[in-house]
């Protein structure tokens, strides 16, 4: 019961997060003043950058993890 009461209240949480802008002041001036865009994309490519290598971490590790448990069952 103490699980599903547990679930019930981080659903809740979940479904009342705000919604809030990630950018500094800077860097939201920076972007919103420049005419052609370059810095703009720019930034994006190293936002996508920055998240892409912990996934390919977690993805490497999940997959000796789950090499390493197939292997052991022969």
């Amino acid at each position: 019961m103490f699980k599903f009461k547990t679930t019930i209240v981080l659903l809740l949480l979940l479904m009342l997060a705000v919604p809030t802008d990630a950018q500094c002041a800077m860097c939201r001036a920076v972007l919103e003043s420049e005419q052609g865009q370059a810095t703009a994309e720019g930034i994006n490519d190293g936002i996508v950058y920055l998240m892409a290598i912990p996934y390919i971490l977690i993805g490497g590790i999940g997959y000796l993890i789950y090499r390493k448990f197939n292997t052991l069952k022969m």
